[in-house]
């Protein structure tokens, strides 16, 4: 079974959010099955991944978009160093850029890389079994392989649509219909969604089968999508809820080469008490005291407008018996924020910015993690946290309800119900008791590094679905 994975993110070539981990690791572990050939498809970014590996080009044409033509590469990455091959699109103007995000033509952008592929896959005669499109940026991928003749070779060929966020869709002015490939007027409502151009709804309405990257999400959806309940309720038949794993190969602290000192499960107490220290040093923090972090980005589903309130409280109602770190960027305001807070309290400390290796250092150290999130189809750093020995105190709702259980239900985690400060701050205090029952945490700790959350289950069942 061949499988082509259509996305705009793939760990380590280019990383915004949880989406490139995924597609970073779904197709590696989905080729250790017999018979499967999962492959990337994404588009070239500026990037030292990029430049400090050999490609070769496998495509050259051009596309046509209004008035305009496009050069269309696609190149090949040589060694399939990440366990499966990585094809590259580069589009001069429009796919030949630094990041994933944030330009004020993003929609063009998005609509040449889905045209881009299927001219490739087209011209060349390649004919997977599925193409598995990753959030709205490859929405449009199965209304094209129906009803765009351009791709008539393409016409059947079974698509899948994950939705990793549903807060973001995509819409577009009709206008810009004018850069699609030629397609059937007729087919408009397809597209259509209350008067707009709708990627995610075009997805839902048109692929074979989608899903949601957990169950809960999944669940959530049909109450509160933005405005796509109906017809999420209306297409239930086609959706899934499949967790999201992770990839245990780097995400492991025995072997994980960002972590000052390295350690498995009977040694975890020994192991994070030395991380702990090492980066308490590193931001003047006192490691004598329980040490509670936030990583992620500065944005409002992920309730990190909260974190001002959250250090500010936490830190006040305890006379300062704990330590908070906070990495990560976005949000202006809240960068701002917590900024001042950083100068005033000094048992907190803040890093901006992405940096991959002090997360893993953070959740190495952390003894408990902080996701007051609003929103979580899935979430990925609760699973790192756990896997890491540290104790996630998360929001319930989406993927953090069908990962983390309360420690009073049997389980190793600090669940709240509210999207609040006040009821993080609570839950924070729960934790604090926790922390000073002796002999409790290192229990904890083992308990939390026990659970699998492997990409191995996850992706039999997304075989499971291909297969369906």
């Amino acid at each position: 079974m061949r499988i082509f994975n259509l996305s705009m993110e793939c760990y380590p070539v280019a990383k915004v959010g949880g989406l490139a981990d995924v597609v970073g690791a779904l197709p590696k572990y989905l080729n250790k099955i017999e018979g499967i050939e999962a492959s990337v498809v994404m588009p070239w970014y500026n990037k030292p991944f990029v430049h400090d590996h050999q490609f070769e080009i496998v495509f050259d044409g051009w596309i046509h978009q209004h008035h305009q033509t496009f050069q269309v590469q696609v190149m090949k990455e040589r060694s399939k160093s990440l366990g499966f091959d990585l094809y590259l699109v580069k589009i001069p103007g429009l796919l030949d850029r630094d990041n994933p995000y944030g330009y004020w033509d993003e929609s063009q952008q998005f609509l040449a890389f889905q045209h881009g592929v299927l001219h490739w896959l087209t011209a060349m005669q390649i004919r997977p079994d599925i193409l598995h499109c990753h959030d709205y940026h490859t929405g449009l991928v199965p209304f094209m392989v129906e009803h765009c003749p351009e791709f008539s070779f393409l016409k059947g060929v079974k698509t899948i649509g994950t939705i990793h966020n549903g807060e973001y869709q995509g819409q577009m002015r009709w206008d810009m219909a004018k850069y699609f490939p030629w397609f059937d007027g007729g087919k408009w409502g397809l597209l259509d969604w209350n008067g707009y151009i709708n990627p995610l709804a075009t997805m839902i309405k048109c692929c074979h089968a989608f899903n949601a990257v957990s169950g809960g999400y999944m669940d959530e959806l049909f109450q509160s999508f933005r405005g796509l309940e109906s017809l999420v309720q209306q297409e239930y038949a086609k959706a899934y809820g499949i967790i999201n794993g992770i990839d245990t190969e780097v995400w492991d602290s025995e072997t994980d080469d960002f972590l000052d000192f390295n350690y498995g499960k009977e040694d975890a107490s020994t192991g994070k008490w030395k991380n702990k220290k090492q980066l308490c040093e590193e931001y003047n923090l006192n490691p004598d005291l329980p040490l509670f972090s936030f990583i992620g980005r500065f944005a409002g589903e992920k309730g990190a407008d909260f974190l001002p309130e959250i250090v500010s409280k936490s830190i006040q109602q305890t006379q300062g018996s704990l330590n908070i770190i906070v990495l990560g960027s976005g949000d202006k305001n809240i960068e701002n924020e917590l900024s001042e807070l950083s100068y005033l309290y000094s048992n907190f400390a803040l890093d901006v910015g992405y940096k991959e290796f002090l997360s893993h250092k953070i959740y190495a150290s952390s003894d408990f993690l902080l996701m007051p999130s609003r929103v979580e189809p899935c979430g990925l750093n609760q699973m790192y946290a756990m896997r890491y020995g540290t104790i996630p105190i998360v929001r319930y709702t989406g993927g953090l309800r069908d990962t983390v259980q309360d420690i009073s239900t049997g389980g190793s985690g600090i669940n709240f119900g509210e999207a609040s400060a006040t009821a993080a701050v609570e839950a924070m205090h729960r934790g604090l008791q926790i922390y000073h029952v002796e002999g409790l945490m290192p229990k904890l700790v083992q308990s939390n590094m026990s659970f699998d959350f492997s990409w191995e289950k996850s992706a039999q069942l997304y075989l499971d679905l291909y297969r369906k």
